[in-house]
């Protein structure tokens, strides 16, 4: 069988919904959310390194439609939730017992490097440009920024999104 699929070895040939139990069976704690103020391209980078990282759970905030191309069909392999608000997606971390951590580069926002993530925790990230709304960075129990010693006011967020999880990883995983 000539499984074409960006999965690893060990997952070729499987079933979709095989595959997803499998890496339920192993995943992390951590969770991902995108307040989806604009269709962006970065939203599929976001995802596809969530699944890298054993991330299970993706929640979208705001905009159901975003671009997948970037994903490279890992979303098939990951749980997606879709909010149409920020209070419905604060209401179910709340039920769940989620702490919301806003990652953005915004006054008072606490470095990466002391920044306390919790096990149990959804990264919060914002599109591209216009970052997390006012909403977002008021349901959050903290915010994170990423310290930078460049020119450049900020990193991408897809980038940005990959140092937040390999860092939560460092502290809880690895």
């Amino acid at each position: 069988m000539n499984d074409t699929r960006n999965v690893v070895d060990q997952f070729k040939g499987m079933a979709e919904v095989d595959i997803v139990a499998e890496l339920d069976k192993h995943g992390t704690e951590l969770e991902i959310a995108i307040e989806n103020l604009e269709r962006d391209f970065n939203m599929g980078t976001i995802v596809r390194s969530a699944n890298a990282f054993g991330v299970r759970h993706v929640h979208v905030i705001g905009r159901k439609q975003w671009n997948k191309r970037g994903a490279m069909a890992t979303d098939k392999y990951l749980h997606v939730h879709y909010y149409q608000t920020v209070e419905s997606f604060k209401h179910r971390m709340q039920d769940e017992e989620v702490e919301i951590v806003a990652i953005d580069n915004v006054k008072g926002a606490i470095t990466l490097n002391k920044a306390a993530l919790p096990k149990r925790c959804v990264l919060v990230f914002g599109a591209e440009g216009p970052g997390l709304s006012e909403d977002m960075l008021k349901v959050a129990t903290q915010i994170v920024a990423i310290e930078q010693y460049g020119s450049t006011r900020s990193i991408n967020v897809g980038v940005a999104a990959g140092v937040a999880m390999y860092a939560w990883l460092q502290k809880h995983k690895l």
